[in-house]
């Protein structure tokens, strides 16, 4: 079972009290954006098998989205921050490139 730590209200909750909310730090462009640019946003995501960014908004809790970064391989969970962060927080990176060798963030830009 999945167990994610809300970052604002600080209650470890399993996955039954949480909705998932498909991958993080999408690059949503604006309304100037082609047809395949938008296409792209809704419809194009990522699904590794490692290391993954997901939105999760605490349900039966307080309500609030928020970001996780786990392993889709081993459900290890390196983390959980605020969902109005563009990029991962030092910690959280760190951990993951502690156990994953050769991890890299991707550039958003």
């Amino acid at each position: 079972m999945l167990i994610l730590t809300c970052p604002y209200c600080g209650v470890a909750c399993d996955e039954t009290e949480l909705s998932a909310g498909g991958e993080a730090h999408l690059t949503r462009h604006g309304p100037g954006s082609s047809d395949g640019e938008f296409e792209d946003y809704l419809f194009m995501r990522e699904n590794p098998r490692g290391v993954h960014f997901e939105r999760w908004r605490h349900v039966y809790g307080c309500g609030k989205w928020f970001h996780a970064a786990r392993s889709t391989a081993t459900l290890e969970v390196f983390g959980t921050y605020s969902a109005q962060v563009l990029i991962p927080p030092d910690d959280i990176r760190a951990a993951v490139s502690a156990k994953v060798p050769g991890w890299q963030w991707r550039d958003l830009t």
